[in-house]
């Protein structure tokens, strides 16, 4: 799929709900944008227009506020920050900042900023016996941003704790302060958590994965009228344009034949549910006939879908029905599926792998070798793990893991030759010689049992009828959707769309996938 965006008529633009996909850019890639746009204008014109940015968006999230703190830190994001300082005094609000850090070693447009912020007649304390407005109706976190590479400590650390400190909401400039802008890990104990970020320039892909969304709160970019160049982004920002353009248009003489076979392999003795919720989603997604075949021998009809068509496991390993099939395995498939995993891994057409699949391939060198063979075939294969499944295959754990989730991925996805959807907050697509996919989709509902195995039979109904040679495009559809009917699915005791106190069963949240696709994927010119 060709990644490319409009560019935004709104500044700033807010990035969710998820509309649109957008290319993100890790420290090194912003840096080098940031200074080929410096060369190119006069000197603190940049700087200028950040500060601005970050005023104007103020005034959108606060229009009631006649208090503001901002805490300034001694680089370009405090520089920011004191342009913007500037701006909402002018407009008649009542402005501190406290400056922490040397203000001699400031960078020359930081310098020029607080000068001007100075000779505007802007309160600012410094040291260490400045006092922190607590009374203060938004606070803004202008301390570090993209510069930070280290845990906070001494007078940092002590402001982060000033900004969580109270009621009124943060409004972070770029990053919050102690977050990761290419990792979405905290670097330290402490970061501030932001009510608003706005990014600016560029988007940050540790804004929406790991510890990124929870400390980010809503998310806004501002471009500062500068045209990044997308074929050189390090990661996207998934929107909704996979699943409208995967999405197959069905003609009238189309039948059931025509949009592929999905056979679900798992369902141990206990776990014939996990299966059964794959089954049941790959049949919602479209797949042109579904097979169930149950580890626990479990041969009886599907009572609410009795389309679902049983099959014994041996008959399912069949190498004809594989050799046409897109096989979703693994969902409750207990330590037996391991016996199964040679001839799926010799015969299956296309293959997504989840659950305890993804164990036994861990803990068995020989299947992973089988794995890469399938690759040398023109045999696909997605991969689907959740952080701990993930840490095993890797041989690392799963803090390790969390804490470099683009990294992990791309690592699991080029050492396996597989496209891997590292499952979690902010989940991450990778695959061989691709960019890095990043959802941002969903939330605290989908933290309930049967939703992976959902997404798995999804991912594989969707892929069983679409032109999509890797499954990677699949694959981002379908965790798109996933977390997008989570926003948005009444809750059927509340009956509030997206209510996240309670979480959506996996059962509702099949129906939920179905009736939240955006209309124009049903049916299109």
């Amino acid at each position: 799929m060709n990644l490319s965006r409009p560019r935004a008529n709104v500044r700033p633009l807010a990035l969710l709900p998820s509309s649109q996909g957008w290319p993100m850019f890790d420290a090194t890639a912003s840096r080098r944008i940031e200074q080929a746009a410096i060369a190119q204008r006069p000197a603190q014109s940049l700087m200028g227009i950040a500060g601005l940015a970050v005023a104007r968006l103020a005034l959108a999230v606060a229009p009631q506020a006649r208090r503001i703190w901002v805490a300034a830190g001694p680089g370009n994001n405090g520089g920011d920050g004191l342009v913007a300082a500037r701006h909402l005094h002018r407009h008649g609000l009542e402005v501190r900042v406290s400056l922490i850090g040397d203000a001699s070693r400031m960078p020359a447009d930081a310098r020029d900023a607080l000068a001007q912020a100075q000779q505007a007649g802007v309160w600012i304390g410094a040291g260490p016996d400045c006092p922190w407005p607590v009374d203060a109706d938004l606070r803004i976190d202008a301390l570090l941003g993209l510069g930070a590479s280290r845990a906070p400590d001494g007078a940092i650390e002590h402001a982060i704790r000033q900004l969580n400190d109270g009621k009124a909401p943060v409004l972070a400039v770029d990053l919050p302060t102690g977050l990761c802008g290419d990792s979405g890990r905290r670097l330290g104990d402490i970061a501030v958590v932001a009510a608003h970020t706005l990014s600016l320039l560029t988007l940050k892909p540790g804004l929406f994965t790991g510890q990124g969304r929870d400390h980010a709160g809503r998310i806004w970019l501002d471009e500062l009228g500068i045209d990044s160049p997308d074929q050189h982004c390090s990661s996207w920002l998934i929107g909704p344009e996979y699943l409208l353009q995967l999405t197959p248009k069905r003609n009238h003489a189309q039948h059931k034949g025509s949009f592929g076979d999905v056979l679900v392999l798992g369902g141990a003795p206990g776990m014939g549910g996990a299966a059964m919720l794959a089954a049941r989603a790959a049949l919602t997604a479209g797949a042109g006939r579904v097979y169930l075949a149950r580890i626990d021998e479990d041969l009886s009809p599907d009572p609410a879908r009795p389309e679902l068509m049983p099959r014994s496991v041996p008959s399912a390993l069949a190498p004809d029905l594989l050799s046409r099939s897109t096989v979703v395995c693994g969902c409750g498939g207990g330590h037996g599926i391991e016996a199964l995993l040679p001839p799926v891994l010799e015969h299956a057409a296309r293959l997504v792998i989840d659950a305890d699949a993804l164990n036994a391939l861990a803990a068995n060198p020989a299947l992973q070798g089988s794995l890469r063979d399938r690759a040398t075939r023109s045999q696909p294969t997605v991969l689907t793990p959740h952080p701990l499944e993930a840490a095993r295959l890797l041989g690392r754990s799963a803090a390790s893991v969390q804490s470099q989730r683009l990294n992990s991925a791309q690592a699991l996805a080029d050492q396996l030759h597989t496209v891997v959807v590292l499952k979690g907050s902010g989940t991450v697509i990778a695959s061989v010689g691709k960019t890095l996919l990043v959802n941002p989709t969903g939330n605290a509902r989908l933290g309930t049992a049967g939703s992976g195995d959902v997404l798995a039979g999804w991912l594989g109904g969707l892929w069983s009828q679409a032109g999509d040679p890797l499954g990677r495009d699949a694959a981002a559809a379908s965790v798109w959707l996933h977390g997008w009917a989570a926003e948005r699915a009444a809750h059927p005791a509340t009956h509030h769309a997206g209510d996240a106190r309670l979480a959506l069963r996996a059962g509702d949240l099949i129906d939920a996938m179905a009736a939240n696709m955006p209309a124009t994927a049903w049916v299109q010119p």
